[in-house]
């Protein structure tokens, strides 16, 4: 739950928001593709890009491990709005092909994406 108190102009604002786990992986996500890039990349800088691509990578695992199955497009469509691009969705959904917690079935007329949990 978020809650946000202020005021806009002469109005007061008081708000409470409730979010679910998917809502807070897709704010995550928001907030790390809003962040400025750096130029001058040195040894402090690389440890949060690193940090945030984890943290990118576990949302989308937990993305479909709460799903436990889900067609390919519609999986998709959810990382590309996690990853904030349709070119970063489509290298978390390759990711995911590779992980060896998830089964890829050929279904029928889509990839379906099986969360095993396995290691």
């Amino acid at each position: 739950m978020l809650r946000i108190k202020g005021r806009i102009g002469d109005w007061p604002v008081d708000l409470t928001l409730e979010l679910d786990a998917e809502d807070w992986v897709q704010v995550a996500a928001q907030l790390v593709a809003q962040l400025p890039p750096r130029e001058e990349a040195d040894a402090t800088t690389q440890a949060p890009v690193a940090v945030q691509g984890d943290a990118l990578w576990q949302s989308c695992l937990q993305l479909l491990r709460q799903a436990g199955r889900i067609e390919g497009p519609q999986l998709l469509a959810q990382l590309v709005g996690l990853a904030g691009g349709e070119a970063a969705g489509k290298r978390l959904l390759v990711r995911l092909r590779h992980c060896p917690q998830v089964r890829v079935e050929a279904g029928e007329d889509a990839p379906v994406y099986h969360w095993t949990g396995t290691s």
